[in-house]
Formats: structure tokens, C-alpha cells, sequence
């Protein structure tokens, strides 16, 4: 150090003592004293000692409280872990109408608002049996009571109120609940098409009100044969029958980015198998989709794919299928694309093939009309 004590000022904030010998005697105290600090701030560094720890004073205890807990400092309290919350985030949906193929129909968007849920329930699928040999002919979106129920397409109501299964408007048992059917203004295959929204809270349409897509129909409710709010959604074709219903998973426009597995699975003697299960389980993350086939009854099969399985929005990637069939169990491997349909065929012969349904053939060999030579005339 080259500094020494003579060159320090004493802080401004210490007054002048009236008496000159206390007030020298204090300067020459505090002039030790900045001599010793300086003097320990050049000193080699020494290796500090840990000071030793102080124990809280323990506080006796109350007889009245009962005995305490030790107390702990600090705690992290860890949540156990619990089910897979429901996430109500999925991708924007392709624009409809969609079709990566000349057989794909996604014409509708879904009846649900898009920061609600609307994917279909997985225990209640189109062809599942969940009453007594009853088929589901659609699918089942989980909603709040009080929810708004959206068009999926543009067109006319043609049904609002009760009694749509029973076709009796005064009918407040019928099984749909309150209900509305819309007729659109498109077909496919030269038929028209329908979609129908059941068991719903509050009908706010009237027959023949036209809609625009994602207009309000109503509230989601638990009128009709169900067990709690929820929202039955049915795309029928060719007429407004409980009967001409089709997979609703192949006509709703799947999210951006993801797609859709369709199956055809049949016997040793080709007749398809009815509410088979199957699992679908994604080789990224693990994650296990059960399903099973149609139950048959009035579930009908989309006329170009002959499916009795179909398992929609799923993050595009690779996915096992597997199955027991007799005492073997078996599996292969399916990439989803995206937008675009994933379709396998399962016989005990061939076993899985990732094959595209044939093309639909004419049932007549088209005439090419031949033109007729118009005679000239000779000058």
C-alpha cells in the first residue's frame, strides 16, 4: 500500500467539537482505525471459516394446539401427476371443401366453435354399440350444456324441434333430444346430403331458414336418450334417414397438418368384422388410441373406401396397429400424411397391406357416338 493515513479526510458529516484537545484526540482514533482496515486489505487472503449455524429458537407448545409438526424451512410440494388433461388446442382445419384424392369428401367444418372442443369422443364413435343393440350412427363432441351448436354447411333447415327419429314433432321422448337437420346445397355421387345436430338444450332456427357455415343453430344440451351434455353430430346421404347415415369422420375437413386412418377388416370368407379392437399407438410419443370396427346394423360404410374402421385426427407420422386375431397377436406400421387418408385392408390370409381401395369401375362399356358424314353437293 502507498497511501497512508496522512492523505485521508475525515468524513464531512463529523462536526467540529468545541474543545480542540477531544476533538484531536477523536481524529487521531479514527485515523488508527482507517490505518488498520488498510492495513487488512493488503494482507494475504486468508481462507474464511463458515460461521456456524444459529438453530431458531424453538417455541414451546401450546397443550391446547396438540401436538406440532416439525416445521420445515423450505418445501417443494410436487403435484401427483394425474390424468392427460383435455387440450382444446388443435391446428386451424383445411379449407373446405378438401380432397387430396378424387374420392376424398371433406365438405364440412366442425359444429363446434374452433376453441372448443370438436373432435370426436374415442368411446363413441360412428358404429359403436353403447346401448343394447343399438348402433351409433354418428359421432359424439364433448361440450358444456349451453354451448353454441354451428352449421357445418350452407343450406335449408328441413327439421328443428323433437321427434326427429320418430318423424312426431310433439314427441319429447324421441331419442334425439331437440334436434335440427339442415339439407345442403350440395351432394356427392348425385345424392343429397344432410347433417343432423341432436340432443340439444335450445333450438333457435325454424324449417326452412337457410344457413351459412357456422351459423348458430342452437345450444348443446342433454335432451333425448343420453347421459350428460354433449353434442350428436350424423351426415346422412340420399335422404334424411336414420338409416343413410355415413362415417362423419370422412366428410369433416381434418386439421392442418394431420390426417386420417381408414380400415377395411375381414373374416377367412371376406365378411368384415364387427366391433373388433384394435390399438393405434404413435411411435413419436408413445400415445395409445384404442378403436374398434362397426358394429354393423345400420352403419353403413362409405361407398368408395368399404371401411368398417376410421380414426381421424391424427398428427401426421408413424403409428403401430396391432390386434389379436385368434391366438396371435399382429401388427404393422401406417404413416399418416397430412390432409390425406391412410387406408389398410386386414384379411387372416394376407394379413395388413397398405393398399388403396380399387378405383369404382363403369357397370357399362360408354358408346363414343360416331359422326355422320353429311354428303356434299357437286357444283
Amino acid at each position: 500500500m502507498n497511501q497512508t493515513p496522512s492523505t485521508l479526510h475525515p468524513p464531512r458529516n463529523i462536526a467540529k467539537h468545541p474543545r480542540g484537545t477531544q476533538h484531536a484526540t477523536r481524529i487521531t482514533i479514527y485515523h488508527l482505525l482507517i490505518t488498520a482496515l488498510l492495513l487488512a486489505s493488503c494482507a494475504p487472503t486468508v481462507t474464511a471459516q463458515p460461521s456456524p449455524v444459529i438453530a431458531p429458537p424453538v417455541r414451546p407448545a401450546d397443550p391446547a394446539q396438540g401436538p406440532t409438526a416439525t416445521e420445515v424451512p423450505l418445501r417443494f410440494a410436487l403435484p401427483t401427476p394425474g390424468a392427460e388433461p383435455v387440450s382444446g388446442w388443435r391446428p386451424p382445419l383445411y379449407p373446405v371443401p378438401w380432397a387430396m384424392s378424387a374420392y376424398d369428401h371433406f365438405y364440412f367444418t366442425r359444429p363446434n366453435a374452433a376453441d372448443q372442443v370438436n373432435w370426436p369422443l374415442p368411446d363413441y364413435r360412428y358404429g359403436g354399440m353403447f346401448i343394447a343393440n343399438v348402433v351409433h350412427t354418428g359421432i359424439d363432441i364433448d361440450a358444456e350444456l349451453g354451448t353454441p351448436v354451428l352449421a357445418a354447411g350452407p343450406g335449408t333447415i328441413v327439421w328443428a324441434g323433437w321427434g326427429l327419429f320418430s318423424e312426431s314433432p310433439l314427441n319429447k321422448d324421441d331419442p334425439y333430444g331437440l334436434a335440427v337437420a339442415i339439407r345442403h346445397d350440395f351432394g356427392y355421387q348425385g345424392k343429397q346430403l344432410f347433417t343432423v345436430y341432436a340432443h340439444m338444450s335450445e333450438v333457435d332456427v325454424t324449417i326452412g331458414q337457410y344457413m351459412k357455415t357456422g351459423d348458430t343453430l342452437g345450444l348443446v344440451g342433454a335432451t333425448g336418450n343420453t347421459t350428460g351434455p354433449h353434442l350428436h353430430f350424423e351426415v346422412r346421404m340420399g335422404a334424411n334417414s336414420f338409416h343413410n347415415t355415413l362415417n362423419p369422420e370422412l366428410w369433416l375437413s381434418p386439421p392442418q397438418g394431420w390426417g386420417v386412418l381408414v380400415g377395411r377388416l375381414t373374416t377367412e370368407k371376406g365378411d368384415l368384422l364387427q366391433l373388433y379392437p384394435l390399438e393405434v399407438i404413435s411411435e413419436e410419443n408413445g400415445k395409445v388410441r384404442p378403436i374398434r370396427t362397426y358394429g354393423g346394423g345400420a352403419a353403413n360404410s362409405d361407398p368408395y373406401y368399404k371401411e368398417n374402421l376410421v380414426l381421424s385426427d391424427l398428427p401426421a407420422g408413424l403409428y403401430r396397429v396391432t390386434m389379436r386375431y385368434g391366438t396371435s397377436d399382429v401388427q404393422f406400421w401406417a404413416q399418416i400424411f397430412p390432409g390425406q387418408v391412410t387406408y389398410f385392408t386386414f384379411n387372416p390370409k394376407d394379413g395388413f397391406q397398405l393398399v388403396p381401395p380399387p378405383a369404382p369401375s363403369l357397370d357399362f362399356l360408354p358408346i363414343t357416338p360416331t359422326a355422320t358424314p353429311i354428303p356434299t353437293k357437286r357444283p
